[in-house]
């Protein structure tokens, strides 16, 4: 059984021009830095007209190496905080499964801990 992280964004107003340049820009750096090219990454779904205010969504399933479970869903986790800065006035869900993930300003989409310098020593230096 698989375990996936779920992001959408949704808001009235189309994406601009400036805004679809930053996404696409957003999801090239995530590419390029991805540090596993045997895991799932960031993954936008093709626009949908049968839901107009979904402005992006995607998703992106865990690996099931316990090893590279932080540290992939911590890169995505940066990458969607990444696009819902871009996108103003979008209003996000992101969950893993039934979990949603919470929201903090600073740091962005995380669950409590999980950057923890101590909890990566004890998994192996991750």
């Amino acid at each position: 059984m698989s375990v996936s992280l779920y992001y959408c964004a949704s808001r009235t107003a189309r994406l601009t021009d400036a805004e679809t340049a930053a996404v696409e820009r957003i999801v090239a750096a995530h590419r390029a830095s991805f540090p596993y090219e045997d895991q799932e990454s960031l993954y936008l779904y093709d626009s949908d007209d049968s839901r107009p205010d979904e402005v992006v969504a995607g998703s992106t399933k865990m690996p099931f190496d316990p090893d590279k479970v932080l540290p992939v869903l911590d890169h995505v986790l940066g990458s969607v905080s990444e696009l819902r800065r871009a996108l103003p006035g979008a209003e996000w869900r992101v969950h893993m499964d039934d979990l949603d993930v919470p929201w903090g300003e600073t740091e962005g989409y995380a669950f409590p801990g999980m950057r923890d310098p101590d909890l990566a020593t004890s998994l192996g230096g991750l």
